[in-house]
């Protein structure tokens, strides 16, 4: 049986629990198009896990490679200061693991395609209107 390997959506977070949700959402639908992949999500602050206990737990379960895609609009702060120290501690974590790591999310023209979209044709909320 071939290996599976990771596939890790890197998220901000926020207090909220709620505020996860639609990442939820999300890995569900990537793990239907890409069952090829384990996949997770990882936070960078408030809520876990964060990405080195998600590499140390995908390692115990014999991955090998983790593809991290970081769900930001682009690489701000968070991309260029915070995340470089949470890999190093998912490299430390998770020693026999390999770490692919994309471009944020926000940084592709089918996403900004998308989100222009969404936003010509979303439909209002019910109690934004008067």
């Amino acid at each position: 049986m071939p290996r599976r390997s990771g596939l890790v959506l890197y998220v901000h977070g926020a207090r909220d629990r709620r505020w996860a949700e639609p990442f939820e959402r999300l890995r569900d639908r990537v793990a239907a198009i890409a069952p090829e992949h384990d996949v997770a999500i990882a936070f960078l602050g408030h809520l876990a896990p964060d990405l080195p206990s998600v590499a140390a737990q995908m390692s115990r379960r014999g991955i090998d490679h983790i593809r991290v895609v970081p769900m930001f609009f682009g690489r701000g702060g968070h991309l260029r200061d915070d995340f470089p120290n949470q890999l190093g501690a998912a490299h430390a974590a998770a020693p026999s693991v390999t770490f692919e790591v994309t471009a944020a999310a926000g940084e592709s023209p089918r996403v900004l395609d998308a989100l222009a979209e969404f936003a010509v044709r979303a439909p209002a909320l019910p109690e934004s209107t008067s």
